[in-house]
């Protein structure tokens, strides 16, 4: 029985060991290397550049009050489409004390001057119809009446301009109502009735009112950096993507370069415009974010291939073509415009052709 047990253990470890021979040697192995092929395709080549922005409105104004005051009314909404001479606001006039004062005074001098040129124009009127004394006498003191009629009444008109900002004459302007001065949208309104507002003058921009722009005809206002400034040039097509409208591109013509660059983030930057070709079921809000692509050249349906598979010797550029089962030969190529993903080739290659993919 003992020497039973004693073969079977002997087996046993012997199995062992044999099974460790041939798992060492099966690892041992190398597994043949197989290579992956890709195929050339047909397809578009777009070389280009970017550039980081936003889109505006090409006409935006500010519409500011003549007269400072305060804002009494409001007639118009932030997105209101308006035409020129629709009514934005209404402003209150404060008036100075002493201006008011002053035209005040003036008025009290007024009638106390018409008050004596009635008294010697009636006096005068008189003794001419009586024939005491010659026409051309009596029309002096008619003159005189009437200038101090004249100046009461443009004495009363100031007072009211003071007070109100307006005569109360038929057909006067009025300076206290805002008016737009074109056609387009409300895109803010920076006010709210009660607020006071300073008047535009040679000393003060004044307070703006409300932000007016045309939304039917946008640009592309972006940046460029001095790299790649020298590659593009005024007429060249842009794409534009605006990150808030998911998969839309709109067609844009670059406009202006600007010939002087600034230093933005360290680096110099400069600044570029472009007219974007708007679509009619595409609401562009002023002020998106977006990226433009600039074309600097381009290629149609032309035979393409994957960078990633060219190699190079000295000035030769080639691939590996399959030509049997896992079997390569080098095929030198011409190649022409890359977009830095792929690139044209002239000649060399067939679409038929299996290229060897780089491991």
């Amino acid at each position: 029985m003992k020497t039973f047990f004693k073969i079977l253990g002997a087996v046993v470890l012997l199995g062992i060991f044999a099974y460790t021979i041939f798992f060492l040697f099966q690892k041992s192995q190398t597994k043949p290397v197989v290579y992956e092929t890709t195929q050339p395709f047909v397809s578009n080549i777009i070389k280009k550049t970017m550039a980081t922005g936003s889109v505006v409105p090409r006409k935006e104004i500010e519409l500011k009050p003549v007269v400072s005051g305060i804002i009494d009314e409001i007639y118009v909404e932030e997105g209101a489409m308006i035409k020129k001479g629709d009514l934005i606001a209404k402003i209150r006039i404060i008036p100075n004390m002493i201006n008011l004062n002053n035209a005040q005074s003036r008025i009290d001098v007024a009638k106390i001057n018409l008050k004596d040129a009635k008294r010697n124009y009636d006096r005068q009127l008189g003794l001419f119809e009586k024939g005491v004394i010659a026409k051309a006498d009596f029309e002096s003191f008619e003159v005189a009446y009437q200038n101090a009629s004249e100046e009461l009444e443009t004495a009363n008109e100031t007072l009211e301009l003071i007070r109100e900002g307006q005569i109360k004459k038929p057909g006067s302007a009025t300076n206290t109502l805002v008016k737009s001065t074109i056609d387009g949208m409300i895109l803010d309104i920076p006010v709210e009735v009660g607020d006071q507002v300073i008047e535009s003058n040679n000393f003060n921009p004044g307070t703006t009112i409300a932000s007016v722009a045309d939304m039917g005809e946008m640009v592309f206002e972006g940046n460029i950096d001095e790299s790649e400034v020298g590659k593009i040039k005024e007429g060249m097509p842009l794409i534009l993507t605006i990150g808030a409208l998911e998969d839309v591109s709109f067609d844009a013509t670059l406009e202006h370069i600007s010939p002087k660059g600034s230093e933005i983030n360290g680096a110099v930057q400069f600044e570029i415009k472009a007219d974007v070709q708007l679509k009619k079921d595409q609401f562009v809000r002023a002020g998106y974010s977006a990226n433009a692509d600039i074309v600097l050249d381009r290629v149609d349906s032309v035979l393409t291939i994957s960078e990633s598979v060219l190699k190079f010797d000295d000035d030769t550029t080639y691939v590996e073509v399959e030509t049997g089962e896992q079997q390569f030969e080098k095929r030198v190529i011409e190649t022409g415009l890359s977009d830095g993903m792929n690139i044209q080739v002239i000649s060399g290659l067939k679409e038929d052709d299996r290229i060897k993919k780089t491991p």
